[in-house]
């Protein structure tokens, strides 16, 4: 059966229009990106303890991000909801569109990221996202959709796995700062905010002249991501250059976002990474975030602090977070920065 071209929930027309394509000095540079660099995977099934955890310091101190092999999660769940999602995104653009909203406090929509261009306006990203709340042991099945109907079922039983992953990483990500193995956890607070963003790139004819996602830090404490295999199109920036994370197979991609960066006191580093394009296929990304509630006060851990390490950041509620991260939205953002401490 011939797959319909993808068609917008919001029936923009996906066609190389100025809705779509960047300034010049937006564009990426393809031609650049360093290909012979890439980030570190891991292997989780390691039986020492303190190897494990020193790989996983290391890789969140320097990269950021890293790669895991052999988490647990089983593959054909992964494949199963990769499936389940994608089929969601080839829903006629009219069933899609009831999730469609501007609304920030709305948790279930679909919609479309842009960037603010001088003179020009809003461009559009080449890519559509779906945003719904997750939960690894509570009822979340009134936030999602009823079609496809297998979603429900799918989601749930993939959110109990990634809960289970999520739980281990902050726990070894603790013991790598020396802090208990429960000390993050604690500290992002008992009731976190944790939802999906999953993110849909049709084929674009020319990706040299858009972008799936702009460069961007999370803003979320901890990234679970599942990629399609196959299709590359996240990329990183290490020492300065874009660097591709192509899909390794039966492996998610783990991110450090900037709650974590703040709570580690400039230790681990939340890093700009951005979506590009391809001509051939569509792309379908995954990733599962977990983050503080808005009344949690987030700061750097004490435990992290002392003459030789003095705060680089101030103390603020996640709602101040979030209300400064909305103020710079369609700009290249900078949130962390308007917390730091100047010494």
């Amino acid at each position: 059966m011939e797959t319909k071209p993808f068609q917008f929930a919001n029936n923009t027309p996906l066609s190389l229009s100025p809705n779509f394509i960047l300034p010049e000095e937006n564009r990426p540079i393809l031609s650049e990106v360093f290909s012979s660099a890439s980030i570190p995977t891991i292997d989780l099934n390691n039986h020492d303890i303190d190897d494990l955890v020193s790989k996983i310091s290391q890789a969140c101190e320097k990269y950021g991000f890293f790669q895991i092999i052999n988490h647990g999660v089983p593959k054909e769940l992964c494949q199963r909801v990769l499936a389940v999602v994608t089929e969601f995104f080839q829903l006629p653009p009219e069933e899609r569109a009831q999730f469609l909203t501007t609304d920030h406090s709305k948790l279930v929509k679909v919609f479309n990221y842009f960037q603010k261009v001088e003179g020009q306006g809003k461009v559009l990203m080449w890519g559509e996202t779906f945003t719904h709340p997750w939960h690894p042991t509570e009822d979340f099945t009134h936030f999602l959709p009823k079609n496809p109907p297998q979603y429900r079922e799918v989601f749930t039983e993939y959110a109990r796995e990634i809960g289970t992953l999520m739980d281990r990483l902050l726990s070894l990500m603790s013991q790598g700062l020396g802090l208990e193995k429960d000390c993050l956890k604690r500290k992002i607070g008992e009731r976190p905010a944790i939802y999906t963003q999953a993110n849909y790139y049709p084929p674009c004819p020319d990706p040299e002249l858009t972008m799936g996602l702009p460069a961007h830090n999370d803003i979320s404490t901890l990234v679970v991501l599942l990629q399609m295999e196959g299709v590359s199109g996240l990329q990183v920036v290490i020492d300065g250059k874009w660097v591709p994370v192509e899909p390794v197979p039966d492996a998610f991609v783990v991110n450090i976002a900037d709650q974590m960066q703040v709570l580690s006191n400039g230790r681990y580093k939340s890093v700009l990474h951005r979506a590009v394009t391809n001509n051939r296929l569509a792309r379908l990304s995954l990733p599962m975030f977990y983050a503080p509630n808005n009344d949690t006060v987030i700061g750097p851990i004490e435990d992290l602090i002392d003459d030789v390490h003095p705060p680089m950041y101030r103390n603020y509620s996640y709602k101040e977070y979030m209300d400064e991260f909305y103020r710079q939205e369609g700009a290249r953002r900078r949130v962390k920065e308007a917390f730091e401490l100047q010494h």
